[in-house]
């Protein structure tokens, strides 16, 4: 069965059942909803008795402050209409526990909302869920001042602890969506990891409200198979719709794929990329296919592969197509040296104590290992206008991106960029247009086929030379 099959199988799976479930109502077990108590006890002690029977979790309308929350096997969490779960700003109010964050596996603060180890689970409505975070965004900035400057830049995205809003983990059948607006994530908006058979569907996010969120990813599918993603609306402060597998010696050690992904019909307003592969490659990629997806022009790339020596990992079988992208700078960057400040851990000589991660993240990777194979790779129907660079790749002399096929491709930008490190790759209908009249420049290559020698005019967009998008050092 095809990646496009087994997913729909996995809709009409999710969605067949009728549910005649009781419903348990948050203020029956002493929930206020007056945006100042905390009503985390009271919420949990609604889904502990929804658990027995499969039941509903119902609000009235209001806003209910919360810590961590931990959705159970067949229970419905419905954030209706008219009602906010709010996040708490303290860090005590989020059970540590263990998890994998940024590629590692560690203990780190639970989200807002949790399926952890559990079946059949579903969050969805037409409220909203607010991770109320710029408290933590402001923390993260400020350990940064400090990190930075003692070349700790790759430790601060793990010591500064900040909740992310939903966390899917080690879950399967599980639906997320229904309307739902999630907002102000203090970290990732949905992690989905080690889990199977996800639905996540008709979302959005806006993690820059009340300030720009870092690492603000909006869906993180983690080491994950037959994931569904569709009808998402997305403005972040880092990768919107994103693939990861693990990083460096511990997902390697791990070695879990992510496999039978679609992502559709979503369109992203702000964000690093529209479509990001990486960083965490190490546990590998197949079977992806994203279509139907718009970038505007607060995107810094439409499509971005993504890692680093130390990562490793695979890319196979990866299908983009229908892709729009309008003053979007990128239209398509691959780099296996990705933000090395971030990349490569290194602990000082002088420091002799640090959190035992910070060890796991410094063990070395062999070459071998280290450097990313990515192959079978077909991207179509993908039109971008007002670009300043159509292509940004490299990878590695001894170890090219292989099997690259273009078809369809229409680019609009101010110069045509370069393409090394390539090897078997085939272009066809493909336009690209430069205001500079440059083409792209090809570099260690072999068997590059049908890339245009020449190009039209293009007009300079003033969109992308206005831009305040940064997408070298985002977050993760």
């Amino acid at each position: 069965m095809n990646v496009s099959l087994a997913v729909l199988s996995l809709a009409v799976a999710l969605f067949s059942s009728p549910s005649l479930a009781a419903t348990f109502n948050v203020k029956d077990f002493g929930a206020k909803g007056d945006g100042t108590t905390l009503d985390t006890v009271a919420i949990q002690k609604a889904i502990d008795a929804a658990a027995p029977s499969g039941g509903a979790v119902t609000f009235n309308p209001g806003t209910y402050l919360s810590g961590s929350i931990f959705i159970k096997s067949h229970v419905t969490l419905e954030i209706g209409k008219g009602v906010t779960l709010l996040g708490s700003q303290r860090l005590s109010d989020y059970a540590v526990m263990p998890t994998r964050i940024a590629g590692i596996e560690m203990s780190w603060p639970a989200a807002l909302v949790n399926v952890y180890k559990q079946s059949h689970a579903t969050i969805e409505g037409q409220g909203t869920i607010d991770g109320d975070g710029k408290f933590f965004w402001d923390s993260y900035w400020a350990l940064r001042k400090t990190y930075d400057s003692q070349g700790l830049r790759w430790a601060a995205d793990y010591d500064a602890r900040r909740p992310r809003l939903i966390q899917i983990f080690e879950s399967n059948h599980v639906q997320l969506g229904g309307g739902l607006t999630l907002m102000r994530s203090g970290f990732w908006t949905v992690h989905i990891c080690y889990a199977t058979d996800v639905r996540v569907h008709e979302i959005t996010i806006r993690n820059n409200i009340g300030g720009r969120g870092p690492s603000t990813d909006g869906v993180d599918i983690d080491s994950s198979r037959h994931i569904l993603v569709e009808h998402a609306d997305i403005s972040v402060n880092d990768d919107a719709l994103c693939l990861k597998a693990g990083r460096d010696a511990d997902g390697l050690r791990v070695n879990r794929s992510t496999e039978d992904v679609v992502i559709r019909n979503s369109i992203v307003r702000d964000g690093a990329a529209v479509l990001t592969i990486g960083s965490e490659t190490s546990g590998g990629f197949r079977n992806i296919q994203a279509y139907n997806l718009t970038g505007l022009s607060h995107v810094g790339v439409g499509i971005l592969f993504k890692s680093a020596h130390t990562r490793g990992g695979w890319a196979d079988n990866i299908r983009i197509h229908d892709i729009t992208l309008t003053d979007v700078p990128v239209a398509l960057r691959i780099t296996m040296n990705w933000n090395p400040s971030y990349s490569y851990a290194k602990i000082p000589s002088a420091m002799t104590s640090y959190p035992g991660y910070w060890k796991v993240l410094a063990t070395p990777v062999p070459q071998a290992q280290g450097e990313a194979k990515f192959h079978n790779v077909r991207i179509w129907n993908l039109k971008a206008t007002g670009a300043t660079t159509a292509f940004e790749v490299d990878a590695f002399p001894d170890r090219r991106l292989d099997n690259f096929n273009f078809s369809h491709i229409q680019i609009d930008a101010a110069t045509a960029g370069h393409i090394s490190d390539a090897e078997n790759w085939k272009f066809s209908d493909t336009t690209i247009k430069t205001a500079d009249g440059s083409v792209v420049a090809l570099s260690d290559n072999a068997n590059v086929q049908g890339i245009p020698a020449h190009s039209s005019a293009a007009q300079p967009s003033a969109a992308t030379t206005s831009k305040n998008v940064s997408t070298q050092d985002q977050s993760l």
